[in-house]
């Protein structure tokens, strides 16, 4: 094995380079379905989140915003159900957006167990922010998959989380 220039002796005789993932062999994962779904919602993901960075939200916050933006007054556990998380998970995610000023929480009136989320002003502008980056991306996935075929690919992804959900 050639030793890398920018790395250890000891290093390069005893770990390989890194192989490419395109060129690895995933055996039967290759054809999956599944697999490939997850491989491109990761991927997807990741460019988003770079089309985000200067905003400074990740985009899991982002679904939050959006959901509680289109439906003031939301519950908690509304929330968490809409976005596929539990309550628990959902509460540091909720904590860190007061915290910086994005929604409001306040109990609800007839029961106070509950809390009502509504974005603030600053939420609003991180909103519009966040879909200019949205935009970006969806143009980039479009030019992905190409107008002739997005209207159905769009069909069977729904058709998947619908039979599956």
């Amino acid at each position: 094995m050639a030793r890398s220039a920018t790395r250890p002796a000891a290093i390069a005789e005893t770990s390989p380079e890194p192989q490419a993932a395109d060129s690895l062999d995933f055996g039967p994962f290759d054809d999956w379905i599944g697999f490939r779904l997850r491989m491109a919602q990761i991927a997807s993901f990741q460019s988003f989140a770079r089309h985000t960075q200067s905003v400074g939200l990740s985009p899991g916050r982002f679904a939050a915003l959006i959901l509680i933006d289109r439906n003031p007054g939301m519950s908690q556990t509304a929330l968490a159900r809409a976005i596929g998380s539990d309550k628990s998970t959902l509460t540091p995610v909720l904590d860190d957006l007061v915290k910086r000023g994005l929604i409001s929480r306040t109990r609800t009136r007839s029961d106070r167990r509950l809390y009502e989320l509504s974005l603030t002003d600053a939420g609003r502008k991180v909103v519009r922010a966040m879909q200019d980056c949205a935009e970006r991306h969806e143009r980039e996935l479009d030019d992905i998959v190409g107008p002739r075929d997005r209207a159905q690919f769009v069909r069977i992804l729904r058709k998947i989380s619908t039979a599956l959900g």
